[in-house]
């Protein structure tokens, strides 16, 4: 895997107003990585991942992709850069009087110049990778939460991004459909060659599908611990750190369904 950092954050601190939610956020994502926000509720995770895109501003800092700083660039370049990107958001988003292969097809008809049939081809493509062949024509209600979450996924990935952001993908499953959907995180990953900003708070998904992750702290307001989540357990001195990656639970972790 490539180390070079395909998303740098330098001393981001998240204010709204005269209110601090977080300060001084510094770490990097390597280029190909999985990389988890954690941390309790309150603690600005989906905060800073709309900083990341670029939904919020920050109060101080800047956050880089490669080496072009996002956070000063103009308004064109900004929206070349987010062409990049796929989201994923805890909703899942979807259209409800859209189809799914209409919801998929969405970015598809704003951002090229493909044909309505050649659309429609391409959303049925993104359905099959996320295990919905064949529910093209179904409107969102008509489906599980699970499978909902997966179609949601399907049009992140409609313009084959470099960058996929999650924010709580688990949020609302049942361990089982939570489980299939870190599977599909992993798989994703390997067949796009992405970058992955996953949000969450779920110890089953932090253990399966991260390869690097920061803790954020809402007492403190700054980042608390930063590497692989097992070393974290593992090594880790500070007795917050311990007890989020346990929370009562025996041996977090312990098993892994990557």
């Amino acid at each position: 895997m490539a180390t070079d950092a395909h998303i740098r954050v330098h001393g981001l601190t998240m204010a709204y107003g005269s209110f601090v939610l977080m300060r001084d956020l510094t770490f990097a994502v390597r280029r190909g990585a999985v990389f988890v926000v954690m941390g309790g509720s309150g603690s600005g995770k989906s905060t800073l991942l709309r900083h990341l895109i670029g939904l919020n501003e920050p109060a101080a800092g800047e956050v880089f992709y490669g080496d072009v700083s996002f956070t000063r660039a103009t308004p064109e370049a900004r929206e070349g850069m987010l062409r990049r990107f796929g989201v994923l958001y805890q909703s899942g988003a979807l259209f409800s009087s859209l189809t799914l292969a209409e919801n998929v097809g969405l970015p598809l008809g704003e951002y090229t110049h493909l044909s309505p049939a050649e659309i429609r081809e391409v959303a049925a493509l993104k359905l099959a990778l996320v295990g919905l062949r064949g529910f093209e024509d179904y409107y969102p209600s008509q489906i599980s939460g699970g499978m909902q979450k997966r179609a949601g996924l399907a049009r992140a990935i409609a313009l084959d991004p470099e960058i996929l952001f999650f924010d709580e993908p688990s949020a609302g499953l049942d361990p089982v459909s939570s489980r299939r959907l870190d599977d599909l995180i992993l798989e994703l990953r390997h067949s796009l060659g992405a970058t992955v900003v996953v949000v969450t708070h779920e110890l089953a998904s932090i253990f399966a599908i991260a390869d690097d992750s920061v803790l954020l702290d809402a007492d403190s307001r700054t980042i608390i611990a930063s590497g692989p989540p097992r070393e974290l357990l593992a090594q880790s001195a500070d007795p917050r750190v311990h007890a989020f990656l346990t929370r009562g639970e025996e041996r977090p972790g312990a098993e892994t369904h990557g």
